[in-house]
């Protein structure tokens, strides 16, 4: 028989019992929607976290103070005052693959304006160099100078949100807002960044020239600092490694000697969360995976039956002269036909149940081809398995025994 005639054939066999077809389906549909649905969200998590950690800036190598310790206890990251604005400039002058670098000194105070006030997330004295660090343009008005740096200007530079709370629709360039007290002109208004990989709104931000903010805001004439932020200009690697030895040298650390600093890059970030997205992923995909055995296994119960019911059509087949061949075949198609055809359902489904869960929960989704392609892929390679033992049991059916049958 042609193959036409066999796929026809099969069709007509599957039609017979609409209903028992598409229950048989219906494991199938489920696997495959879930593969995608779930592939889909997990690639748009990756996504997201990759875009919020681009948003803290290119290239970024983070430097934050060693752990103080007494009676053999540490205090943790960031408790000793190790670094120095003198440590960014040496940084800065010495060290040719670092782009810019920026001193940050945190502090955390109320705002007011008028009758509004309020408390934002984040409150940095830095330097100028600060927007190329983080690649964070300002859209209104302009940053703070060097000059303001080193007469100690009460000046400052809002982020959106902050600009959005206390001004509304108003400019808030030239307006004078209060920090502790002390009247702060706004220069400028940074570009929206949205939320950060931490889960924090980058735009509630408030910078001042960390000179303003360390005599000003904390009454301190020290010039160690919380955090150096620096830029590397392309191998991130080569720059963590001259800024340890440039710091190692500048503290005079010997070389059995724990360095008094950290360097965390935003590639260790990224890669860190680029990998547990995967994983995630992964196993959402395995377990949706299960649905589509279960429906393969599915397949093989209805051919198998299928099989029993039409035992005396197989033997009659073969005494006009089906070869074995034809009826292994005819069955084959069917399996393929159910499976090739829930899985077409099947992706419609995914993609539709992605887009919704991306709009109910404002979840990003992000839909491949590859993992479409692979799923039906996938889809097709369970009917083939689980409806071949079926067929191979039909094909050697003894034609005598068959039209026996009862």
């Amino acid at each position: 028989m042609s193959f036409w005639k066999i796929f026809v054939l099969a069709i007509r066999s599957l039609l017979r019992n609409k209903v028992r077809t598409a229950l048989t389906m219906l494991g199938i549909v489920i696997g495959i929607a879930s593969v995608i649905a779930m592939v889909a969200i997990g690639q748009g998590a990756s996504t997201m976290v990759q875009d919020q950690i681009n948003s803290m800036g290119r290239n970024i190598v983070m430097i934050w103070p060693g752990a103080a310790s007494s009676g053999g206890f540490s205090y943790g990251g960031g408790s000793s005052t190790t670094l120095t604005v003198e440590d960014a400039e040496a940084i800065r002058r010495e060290i040719g693959s670092v782009r810019a670098v920026a001193p940050v000194i945190r502090a955390r105070s109320q705002i007011m304006y008028g009758g509004q006030n309020w408390v934002p997330q984040s409150m940095m004295g830095t330097s100028p160099a600060f927007v190329d660090v983080r690649d964070w343009n300002v859209r209104d008005g302009s940053f703070f100078t060097e000059a303001d740096v080193a007469s100690a200007n009460k000046v400052c530079v809002i982020g959106q949100t902050i600009a959005e709370t206390l001004f509304g629709s108003d400019s808030p360039l030239q307006k004078t807002i209060r920090i502790k007290n002390m009247p702060f002109t706004v220069l400028g208004v940074l570009d929206r960044k949205g939320t950060s990989a931490m889960g924090q709104d980058q735009d509630d931000v408030v910078l001042a020239p960390w000179t303003t903010v360390k005599k000003t805001l904390q009454g301190s004439a020290f010039s160690n600092v919380d955090q150096l932020l620096a830029s590397a200009h392309e191998d991130t690697a080569r720059a963590v490694e001259e800024v340890t030895a440039l710091l190692r040298q500048r503290h005079r650390l010997g070389e059995r000697e724990d360095s008094d600093f950290r360097i965390l890059t935003m590639n260790e970030m990224a890669n860190t969360a680029t990998q547990t997205s995967q994983v995630m992923t992964l196993l959402l995909a395995i377990i949706a995976s299960i649905s589509l055995v279960v429906g393969g296994i599915g397949i093989m119960n209805i051919m198998l039956v299928s099989v029993v019911e039409r035992t005396r059509e197989i033997g009659l087949r073969m005494a006009v002269g089906a070869r074995g061949r034809d009826i292994l075949l005819q069955f084959l198609m069917e399996a393929i036909a159910i499976s090739v055809t829930a899985g077409g359902i099947g992706m419609a489904l995914g993609v539709s149940s992605a887009w919704v869960i991306s709009g109910v929960l404002k979840w990003p989704a992000a839909i491949s081809a590859p993992s479409i392609a692979i799923a039906f892929a996938f889809s097709c390679a369970v009917g083939v398995f689980f409806g071949f033992y079926p067929a191979l049991r039909a094909s050697r059916l003894d034609p005598i025994e068959a039209l026996r049958h009862e």
